[in-house]
């Protein structure tokens, strides 16, 4: 279901010549682009953003509270270069990082208060949803 949505996301963005699709539930969407961990090949995937600070944007690997990471989340991991395009822009060099359990935990009541669907998404699940920092890379 899943990948459904995200193909109508990019037909959506595609038929409006980037119009519209660029923002959901409030959140800006951002295409991420990733390094298969298997295949070396570029992936992309879109995804919303529940809150940004300065160059850091965030990102949530809920996989709409799926007992499995998502496949963009396991590439990141293993490779953590990768890059981001919003509306309008180019894509931007950057680097993932994995939140730890303490910047997890101060940065998930933002993450939910932003978007309540998240804290369902956790419900749902016995893995922990992990957070991820998009920042420039240098």
């Amino acid at each position: 279901m899943l990948k459904t949505m995200n193909t109508i996301h990019r037909t959506v963005l595609k038929l409006s010549g980037g119009r519209f699709g660029w923002e959901t539930a409030d959140m800006p969407v951002l295409e991420l682009t990733t390094t298969g961990r298997r295949s070396g090949q570029q992936r992309s995937v879109m995804l919303t953003s529940p809150h940004q600070d300065g160059d850091m944007i965030l990102v949530v690997a809920s996989k709409g509270g799926n007992d499995e990471h998502p496949a963009w989340f396991l590439n990141l991991r293993d490779n953590p270069a990768v890059s981001v395009k919003f509306k309008g822009g180019e894509p931007q060099p950057m680097t993932a990082t994995i939140a730890d359990d303490a910047t997890r935990a101060a940065l998930w009541p933002i993450v939910t208060s932003t978007y309540k669907g998240y804290a369902g998404y956790q419900d749902k699940t016995d893995r922990t949803i992990p957070l991820v920092m998009l920042t420039p890379r240098s």
